[in-house]
């Protein structure tokens, strides 16, 4: 239950290289916030943490192991958020740039294309934020986190 059968730093490099692997993968995936997850992203996810499992304990199952494991996942999280705090460029390339959607009414169809983002999405992204058509808004912006924000049109923008 508690002796492990590996030595505890291999438990730590391989945390370490699937962490930021996993990391680089869902990075490639787009944005979308866990609260925006659709069920195949939700899938994929459950999924996801199943399979890399035993290429990060080994086989071992001993209580110990998962707890270096843990400590290990936690740490590298946090040292990356340490990392992109203090990093302008690291910010940008583990989390990415906002992307502006619509500019005074126009919505740039290269950058939805790129984010992944179908005009249903936007459509209820600007519905939650009380709009109706993007003809409505001066600015809407994919933010890093997934989320879009949105900007109203001045009267004088009409």
């Amino acid at each position: 239950m508690w002796s492990i059968s590996l030595p505890w730093w291999e438990f730590v490099v391989r945390a370490a290289v699937v962490y930021v692997l996993v990391l680089l993968m869902l990075r490639v995936t787009g944005k979308r916030q866990v609260g925006q997850l659709a069920p195949f992203d939700l899938v994929l996810l459950l999924l996801l943490s199943n399979a890399v499992q035993n290429s990060m304990n080994g086989g071992d199952n001993s209580i110990t192991g998962g707890l270096v494991l843990a400590a290990t996942l936690v740490g590298l999280n946090y040292l990356f958020g340490l990392a992109t705090f203090k990093s302008r460029k690291l910010e940008t390339l583990i989390e990415g740039k906002p992307q502006v959607l619509i500019h005074k009414g126009q919505v740039d169809e290269a950058i939805m294309a790129a984010a992944k983002l179908t005009r249903h999405e936007l459509d209820l992204a600007l519905r939650r934020h009380g709009y109706t058509s993007p003809a409505e808004v001066r600015l809407a912006v994919l933010e890093n986190n997934g989320e879009i924000s949105v900007v109203q049109k001045m009267k004088e923008e009409g």
